[in-house]
């Protein structure tokens, strides 16, 4: 399973370019099987952390976004991190295997009128 982090947006001050808030993404994916019966399973947690002066001595145009996501980790701690890589893995894990399911047993005609 591939677990990527991304930064869906930057909020800064214009007057000299530093970042106050970072919207950042954890998206999670895993396909299992080949070819035309591949099935890719997907899960995603979104979210903000605010910056203070102190956090940024890059200038904006100088940003990448590696620097930007190890903030964010940063910001939210290790054990933040951990809890919601492992809340993706659970969420794809209960789309393959769910616990629930709803519909109509296939014997069963659907009347349309």
């Amino acid at each position: 399973m591939a677990i990527t982090w991304n930064i869906e947006q930057l909020e800064r001050q214009t007057s000299n370019g530093l970042v106050t808030t970072v919207h950042w993404r954890a998206n999670a994916s895993e396909t299992v099987g080949t070819g035309d019966a591949a099935v890719t399973y997907g899960a995603t947690s979104y979210g903000s952390i605010g910056l203070t002066a102190g956090d940024t001595l890059i200038p904006f145009a100088d940003l990448t976004k590696a620097v930007v996501i190890g903030w964010v980790k940063d910001k939210l701690g290790a054990e933040t991190v951990t809890a919601t890589e492992s809340g993706l893995t659970a969420q794809i894990a209960s789309q393959k295997a769910p616990v629930s399911a709803s519909g109509l047993p296939d014997a069963w005609t659907v009347v349309t009128e």
